[in-house]
């Protein structure tokens, strides 16, 4: 994961944080308001059903007199309260349903009252005007008919020998029974008025204390992971880049170590890349630097190789001729012994002057002159002309190209040098019997051509030195073939590199440039020589 994605993600970690406390504080700020107004609504409600309750009591306690003020006074509180209770959300209605019935049923009583005590009143002037003894207490018994209607109803049952059965007294039963669940029910208002507004309070304190508990948790919990992200990403980083500081410092001592830190999973960021590329740039140097301890070696082999096979070429060249000479004036007449040994002179002064040609070939050698190459009819000639100085009649060759028809920009002859080389060594790894396959692929700038043999194989150890001069694993080979063909490639600007495995056989990878750059023959001696004991 990059920097950039690492600091996102902090960011956005974060920020999740922050929305959800700002969206928990938003939806508690307007519950809070909502539970503010309603707590308004029922602190009204529970004043004006206490004003309400007021008159009440003045009504029973001031009629006939003030009956009528007290009366238009309730029925104001009882509208009042109606109009606050549809006002309300449908939250609200839903909450105060119990006051809306205690209210409409307040409002119904209130009305019998009113039309019982017309009735009781109609009763008491009908007495008055045809009792005298009545009408002379009809002042007193008035004004107890909504304050002690029982007692009324006693006094007329002792003084006037009133039935229970009589309208006055059935009427007045009836008011006091009224009169008993109107007080009931504005009990009630009151209660349930107090209980609404002591929930509202409780709610809105419930509110306001979550939000202060989500401020507290959620506000640490920002900060810690705010500030761990970012103190984990920055040292994470301070920490590498110490240790590729001090890596840089070993490398340029010439001490290539390897950093072992993760790159993949949360270490891949752009550090995490760095390092890889560091460690890829460690591998690379390193392997330069064997390249040019080898390179300053073979250089040095290569100007003695010089000077030695120049050396050597005149004493040879005497030797030679001499030899032949002799054999020439000895003929069949000469005794065995000296023509043993004069062929023996003969053959080993030809070794050697192979082996003095193969030096100078290989210290020598010379810039690749390109021109336009076929491959399939190349390699197939070449192939040939193998054929024709070693047997290969045991030999399956097979060769398969893609496309059909490859143009590389090569030099033939040196070309030609490199595949009788590596088709020489093949059917003599495997003694004339096997299987030997050539296959080439075309790529955008470069053509990958693989030989491979069915032969014995190598193990890992000579497999790294089977392009070093003078390494060879025959009996009576120069070691100098493949060193010849390494350079060969290397002068091309390519590439050559073996893979074996024992007891199934060898493979060589050659990457070609389909164009050889124009100049690049000499910069690539001077390589090809540095690096022909890779």
């Amino acid at each position: 994961m990059s920097l950039k994605k690492k600091i996102i993600l902090g960011f956005l970690v974060s920020s999740f944080l922050i929305a959800i406390l700002s969206v928990f504080l938003y939806l508690n700020f307007i519950e809070i308001t909502k539970e503010t107004v309603f707590l308004e609504l029922t602190d009204t409600i529970r004043s004006k059903t206490l004003q309400l309750r007021r008159h009440e009591k003045n009504y029973f306690l001031y009629a006939p007199e003030k009956a009528d003020e007290e009366s238009k006074a309730i029925y104001q509180y009882l509208s009042e309260l109606d109009a606050i209770l549809k006002a309300m959300t449908p939250d609200g209605v839903a909450r105060t349903s119990s006051l809306r019935g205690l209210l409409d049923e307040y409002s119904l009583q209130f009305r019998n009252i009113e039309r019982l005590l017309n009735a009781v009143s109609a009763q008491s002037e009908h007495l008055k005007s045809t009792s005298s003894a009545y009408s002379r207490v009809s002042g007193l018994i008035s004004a107890n008919f909504l304050d002690k209607p029982l007692e009324d109803i006693r006094y007329l049952e002792e003084a006037f020998s009133m039935r229970s059965d009589d309208q006055l007294i059935l009427q007045l039963k009836e008011l006091d029974v009224e009169i008993t669940a109107l007080r009931k029910t504005g009990e009630n208002m009151l209660a349930v008025s107090k209980e609404l507004d002591k929930t509202a309070r409780e709610n809105v304190e419930s509110f306001i204390h979550s939000s202060r508990v989500a401020i507290l948790v959620i506000s640490p919990i920002f900060l810690i992971v705010g500030f761990g992200t970012t103190l984990f990403i920055v040292s994470g980083v301070v920490r590498r880049l110490h240790l590729l500081t001090g890596l840089i410092e070993k490398t340029g001592r010439g001490n290539f170590e390897h950093v072992s830190e993760p790159v993949d999973g949360w270490g891949s960021d752009e550090v995490g890349q760095l390092i890889l590329k560091f460690n890829q740039m460690e591998t690379q140097l390193e392997l330069r630097e064997k390249e040019l301890l080898q390179s300053r070696k073979l250089a040095a082999i290569g100007t003695l190789a010089a000077g030695v096979a120049h050396e050597l070429n005149n004493p040879l060249n005497n030797i030679y001729t001499t030899a032949q000479r002799l054999r020439k004036k000895t003929g069949a007449e000469g005794p065995d012994f000296i023509t043993r040994g004069l062929d023996d002179i003969f053959g080993q002064s030809m070794r050697v002057k192979r082996i003095v040609s193969d030096l100078l070939s290989f210290a020598r050698g010379r810039d690749p002159h390109p021109r336009p190459v076929e491959l399939m009819s190349f390699i197939q000639g070449v192939y040939k002309q193998v054929a024709n100085s070693i047997d290969v009649k045991q030999v399956s060759f097979g060769l398969q190209l893609m496309p059909q028809e490859i143009v590389i920009y090569a030099d033939p002859e040196q070309l030609e040098q490199v595949f009788v080389n590596l088709f020489s060594n093949a059917v003599e790894s495997m003694t004339g019997s096997g299987s030997l396959s050539v296959g080439a692929v075309e790529e955008d700038h470069h053509v990958v051509i693989t030989v491979s043999d069915t032969g014995p194989g190598m193990p890992r150890e000579t497999a790294e030195k089977i392009f070093e001069p003078f390494f060879s694993t025959k009996e009576k080979g120069t070691g100098l073939g493949l060193a010849i063909v390494f350079n060969i490639i290397k002068r091309h600007r390519g590439e050559i590199a073996v893979s074996s495995i024992e007891g199934k056989g060898t493979s060589f990878i050659i990457t070609l440039p389909k164009i050889l750059p124009a100049g690049s023959d000499k910069e690539a001696v001077s390589a090809g020589d540095g690096r022909a004991g890779a």
